[in-house]
């Protein structure tokens, strides 16, 4: 039953996205311009700005659920997450130096770039037989790294104009979703998605403890190599097209643990499913908050979200 809820709370929001927005647009015109009928205008509005901008939230939150739920499952630790583990900064950082040197078309690339970059300095750093503290440790590292470096960027930025840019584009948004976007983020998203599926199983056997699993035949090796280019492809792919969104890596897995249980294998396709609705709903609210002149950013309100419950799932960590 419970399930069931998920999955009808995340189609409902995803309609709900479809026939929200600032036109003033019926539900049978809505509907009409899905199916490719009434207006050009309406046909405009929903099938190449609502619909790709839907599509894209719901790609985009199943992969950041997905990862934080696997590395929450791996480090065995509620306040893993893709961000913190220095994901999002090192795509950040690949997209920011591309909107620096005006390279436009390129941020996607140049995202999925530094994510990869990072990705292979935090393996390099855990080493291959080293505990998930320390790849803990090394993706905050790395993160860090990337943060300072993007700040530098943002220092010697050539104008004003050049700063904002790359100021607005660190919010993360979907307000310039397209169909473009839509063919890059989403078969790298359910690539990354499917590694991570394929470490479940070895993940839940984790979950005694690694000394046990290694003597279950679990190749630690192997399955922080999978987790790390699962999560890489997708957070890159995500921050590729909409920009450095956090935190729902961290909440949305935690969440999931409270409604359905511990069991690794079975978060990781119940955050993909609960993140995407969150996503979606997330967006939902940008847009209704938007005004002339005004517009709350995707990743602003995601980390208004986020933070306060970092916070309190950290002071529940020490207390324990």
């Amino acid at each position: 039953m419970k399930l069931i809820f998920l999955i009808l709370g995340t189609a409902g929001a995803i309609l709900l996205s479809v026939f929200f927005g600032a036109a003033d647009l019926s539900a049978g015109r809505t509907l009409q311009a899905l199916m490719g009928q009434g207006r050009e205008i309406d046909i405009t509005i929903v099938r190449e700005l609502r619909l790709p901008r839907t599509l894209l939230g719901a790609i985009i939150g199943a992969g950041l659920g997905a990862s934080g739920a696997a590395l929450q499952g791996y480090t065995r630790n509620p306040l893993a997450a893709p961000g913190i583990l220095g994901f999002t900064s090192c795509a950040a950082l690949g997209a920011v130096i591309a909107l620096y040197f005006g390279f436009h078309q390129a941020v996607p690339f140049a995202a999925l770039l530094g994510t990869a970059l990072g990705a292979f300095l935090i393996l390099q750093i855990a080493g291959p037989r080293k505990g998930a503290t320390t790849l803990i440790l090394a993706g905050v590292g790395v993160g860090a790294f990337a943060t300072a470096i993007t700040g530098l960027i943002m220092n010697f930025a050539p104008n004003p104009w050049a700063l904002s840019e790359i100021v607005y584009w660190l919010m993360g948004s979907l307000k310039n979703a397209e169909l473009g976007g839509l063919i890059i983020c989403a078969p790298l998203t359910a690539l990354g998605i499917a590694l991570l599926l394929a470490v479940g199983p070895d993940l839940r056997t984790l979950s005694l403890g690694e000394e046990t699993a290694t003597s279950l035949g679990v190749s630690l090796g192997k399955v922080r190599a999978l987790l790390i280019a699962g999560t890489a492809l997708c957070v890159g792919s995500g921050v590729a097209i909409a920009g450095a969104i956090g935190f729902i890596g961290l909440f949305v897995p935690h969440i999931m643990r409270l409604i359905f249980g511990p069991d690794p294998l079975k978060l990781i396709p119940l955050s993909a499913l609960g993140g995407a609705g969150f996503l979606v709903l997330a967006d939902i609210v940008t847009r209704a908050m938007a005004g002339p002149g005004t517009q709350l950013y995707l990743g602003i309100l995601t980390s208004l979200i986020g933070v306060p419950f970092f916070l309190y799932l950290a002071v529940r960590e020490t207390r324990t």
